[in-house]
């Protein structure tokens, strides 16, 4: 025992780290019991706005006139000299 710490400042240390044991053992149980309802809750809510996707997305085309392939290839050609 420390001799310049009276038995009351020793004993408030020790109350003091006992409580903060009984309350990380506390915590510990509580989160790993509320992981498995957590875990459901997920699984449960995951994507429920969006419809059921039962495989790859479909590729999206457009059908582009003639003029629009130019303009397009116009702008390929523009953005692509601009790049050092």
């Amino acid at each position: 025992m420390l001799q310049n710490v009276s038995i009351l400042q020793q004993t408030g240390v020790a109350v003091l780290a006992v409580a903060t044991v009984v309350w990380a053992v506390g915590l510990v149980r509580v989160l790993r019991r509320d992981q498995v309802d957590v875990d459901v809750w997920r699984q449960s809510q995951a994507l429920r706005a969006l419809p059921a996707q039962t495989g790859p997305p479909r590729a999206e085309t457009v059908d582009l006139t003639a003029d629009e392939r130019a303009a397009f290839a116009g702008l390929v050609r523009q953005f692509g000299d601009s790049r050092p």
